[in-house]
């Protein structure tokens, strides 16, 4: 999202979490504070991204948009209905757009249905997402099941007709009920109309695409205030390269097969980072990783595919299975900065934020862009060493991705 931001024309900063008070930020238009909440308890998500909310708000912030994954990967419990209604009832309950759609990655949406390239999202390879498996590509019914408000649908006819005809019949949903509504999009000119309605809102939920739309539409209204972007490209920090994936993603699985044609890889035992062997298996790794990673960038992998991910579920529970391979991956990555990585890519949304949080890091710049949804990160406000980072969702991101990422980042 930040790198969305960054693209169409807003200074972008990202911070891990509700940022301390005493955090100094550059003059920015766009502040994406990145909260580890899709698949927290509904109570612990909406009171993060309500204190979230508060911070912005106090900062200026006139438009909230909750961010969602572009899979709308969830269940019946939430979070994206939960935080959605909380969120509305903070903010004069004006009607909320809701969509995931973000054409440039695959994700559309039609007649209320998410299809990921050619197929419903039932079909795809998210039908097993290691913790959120999705079998229904019917958002409306999905959003319904964990809502207490009414659910409609946007349909593309009445936005193809423009921003006026698409208010005109959200406003009708309202009128009739409606509290939140899947917005359909198929292209980028789509995802504008849908931002220029939702930026006159308080509120809207979305993946990057819908930033996209806003973005752009706060550059129409003239609403942005930063003189130069916080992405501007900076000096190379130089030092040792290094990657982690936690992601079990087909895609990412795909990634590391490709990067084991040109540097180092390790791929973890999964089984005995559940065990007793586990503090053997991470420093064996650390081991491993640093008599290679000073003659160029190595890659460490706890990814696996969805048959032995569904083994370690059954054997463990999904979420123990998770949250420690999870753990155990950014403990590599720590270990891997103390040993002077300076240049860290992490494949995995949940990967990605158990590794922030163990480094501590607070903020980070917007840079370029390596793939669609993933730009370089340069850290801000933190009193470690400064390091250029990726942080990836483990879909996003062709196959020479890390290849790639090692040479844009220096």
């Amino acid at each position: 999202l930040a790198n969305t931001l960054a693209k169409n024309g807003l200074a972008t900063v990202q911070t891990i979490g509700v940022p301390s008070a005493d955090l100094v930020l550059p003059e920015v238009d766009a502040v994406v504070v990145s909260l580890k909440i899709r698949s927290a308890p509904a109570v612990e998500a909406v009171a993060a991204a309500r204190a979230a909310d508060k911070w912005m708000r106090a900062r200026g912030a006139a438009h909230v948009m909750y961010k969602i994954c572009s899979t709308f990967d969830s269940t019946d419990a939430g979070n994206i209905g939960p935080v959605t209604e909380a969120l509305r009832a903070d903010h004069r309950e004006h009607i909320a757009i809701v969509t995931p759609a973000f054409p440039e990655t695959g994700r559309t949406v039609y007649r209320g249905h998410l299809f990921v390239g050619d197929v419903p999202l039932n079909e795809s390879p998210l039908k097993d997402h290691p913790l959120n498996p999705m079998h229904d590509s019917n958002l409306v019914r999905v959003l319904a099941a964990q809502s207490k408000g009414k659910v409609g649908l946007l349909p593309l006819d009445a936005i193809a007709q423009g921003a006026v005809a698409a208010a005109e019949r959200l406003a009708a949903l309202e009128k009739d009920g409606v509290a939140s509504c899947i917005a359909d999009a198929v292209f980028e000119r789509d995802l504008e109309i849908l931002g220029e309605i939702a930026f006159a809102a308080p509120v809207s939920t979305g993946a990057s695409g819908l930033g996209l739309g806003l973005a752009r539409a706060a550059v129409r209204a003239r609403r942005t205030r930063a003189a130069t972007s916080a992405a501007d490209a900076k000096a190379k920090v130089g030092g040792l390269a290094a990657a982690v994936a936690g992601s079990c993603s087909q895609a990412t699985l795909q990634q590391i097969a490709r990067a084991e044609r040109v540097m180092p890889v390790l791929r973890l035992d999964t089984s005995r980072l559940l065990s007793s062997d586990a503090e053997a298996e991470l420093a064996a790794a650390v081991g491993w990783a640093a008599e290679r990673v000073g003659k160029g960038p190595v890659l460490i992998a706890s990814s696996a595919p969805p048959e032995e991910v569904a083994r370690l579920q059954a054997q463990h529970g999904r979420e123990h299975a998770g949250a420690a391979i999870e753990q155990a991956t950014a403990r590599i990555a720590a270990a891997l900065v103390d040993r002077g990585v300076r240049r860290l890519v992490v494949a995995g949304g949940e990967t990605s934020g158990a590794t922030v949080d163990r480094l501590g890091v607070p903020a980070f710049l917007v840079e370029e862009e390596i793939a669609a949804g993933v730009p370089i990160l340069r850290t801000a406000g933190w009193k470690g060493p400064e390091m250029r980072l990726a942080l990836k969702s483990g879909n996003f991101g062709g196959q020479d991705f890390f290849e790639k990422a090692f040479a844009m980042m220096g």
